[in-house]
């Protein structure tokens, strides 16, 4: 198939990420049948990348922005086949040839705004501590325990913020000595470089180090899984290694120490969605289900949990994303929370809480469940 990118480039910059061992696929669609989006409709990543390491693949399609980075086909194929590493190649092609199909196109705007304003929200870098008001956390300076880094969906997203404010409650209840970079900090940049675009990543990343290397920063507190991921794993390519600890796993530790004591009681019948970022990709499923037990609450777990957890939909830059009605795979999470009688869904990730209180609203029973992120129950009960 015709493509605006050489026949002879594709193959090779699929091959030099992962493609070439497509040569050892067994073709057994093991990766097929655990992929999300075959709970919706008939679709093969596998086909799409196994195509690109001929030159088959048209960049020109919408199929090579569908994968949300779950990481559920890694985690079964037989022959190691790096199917998301080959998958961004292919969107990296796209995004260097401006190559961006109808329901893609918003991640060019985002593009532009993280390069004028440090967000994907359009949102003056100016406000990004705005979330803070009238709760005196202060800038962060040497010497402090921990430097609270928000992220961007709770710097600006209304509702979103109610999750950084109850997580400074929390961080302050605690005795905790923590700071806020507020102007000076950025968006991690993970998302963006999964859509492709790896001059903008690291462009961002080098942004956020030399601000922490400026602060004098030696552990990071993240709220967003993605966040999280990139920090730890993928600025190290800068030769930094900074301390990187997730809320739910602070809170885990600040519990065991008997810094944070849980005075009350939140008493409904609670689902917890494992993030795919901070689950599947980082491991972390015991923290966050140890931190809502101590908060008394009955826990439920729904179908597709800890390592097989559906993904919300909103990995891989598909936050950015036009996704037709029937086949969001957060309407499928919500469903399964419904389904096992919870009264809360909760979890861990602004992407999960942005698409599942999206899917909730557009239930005609939308109000017979709650979302909440975990910080907000733990907020109510000390």
């Amino acid at each position: 198939m015709e493509t605006v990118a050489p026949e002879k480039e594709i193959i090779e910059v699929i091959k030099a990420n992962g493609g070439d061992a497509f040569k050892y696929c067994y073709q057994c669609g093991l990766c097929d049948t655990v992929c999300p989006w075959n709970k919706v409709r008939a679709f093969s990543m596998r086909k799409v990348i196994r195509q690109a390491t001929f030159g088959l693949t048209d960049i020109e399609t919408e199929d090579i922005w569908r994968c949300t980075t779950c990481g559920r086909c890694p985690q079964r194929c037989p022959r190691g086949v790096k199917q998301i590493e080959s998958g961004v190649a292919l969107r990296r092609i796209a995004t260097e040839y401006g190559v961006f199909p109808s329901a893609v196109k918003s991640v060019r705007t985002i593009g532009a705004s993280l390069v004028a304003e440090g967000n994907p929200l359009n949102e003056e870098r100016g406000k990004r501590a705005n979330w803070a008001e009238g709760m005196s956390v202060p800038s962060f300076s040497e010497g402090m325990e921990i430097l609270y880094f928000p992220g961007c969906y709770l710097s600006y997203d209304p509702r979103m913020k109610r999750v950084a404010r109850a997580t400074a409650s929390i961080l302050s209840k605690a005795g905790v000595d923590f700071g806020i970079l507020g102007t000076k900090e950025s968006c991690c940049g993970e998302s963006i470089r999964k859509t492709g675009d790896e001059e903008l990543f690291k462009r961002l990343a080098r942004e956020n180090i030399k601000s922490f290397i400026d602060a004098g920063v030696k552990r990071i507190l993240v709220s967003s899984p993605h966040c999280y991921h990139t920090f730890k794993n993928e600025y190290p390519e800068f030769r930094v290694n900074f301390e990187v600890v997730h809320i739910t796993q602070y809170l885990f530790e600040l519990i065991a120490e008997g810094r944070l004591e849980i005075s009350g009681q939140y008493a409904k019948r609670v689902t917890y969605h494992d993030p795919c970022y901070l689950g599947r990709h980082n491991s972390v499923f015991d923290e966050p289900r140890e931190v809502l037990k101590k908060a008394g609450l009955e826990l439920v777990e729904m179908a597709d949990c800890g390592k097989d957890s559906l993904c919300c939909g909103g990995g891989g830059g598909r936050i950015w994303m036009e996704t037709p009605k029937g086949e969001r795979f957060s309407d499928l999470r919500i469903e399964q929370a419904v389904s096992v009688g919870a009264e809360v869904l909760a979890t861990s990730c602004p992407y999960c809480i942005t698409n599942f209180e999206d899917s909730r609203l557009n239930r005609e029973d939308g109000e017979a469940i709650e979302i909440r992120d975990i910080t907000e129950i733990i907020a109510e009960v000390i």
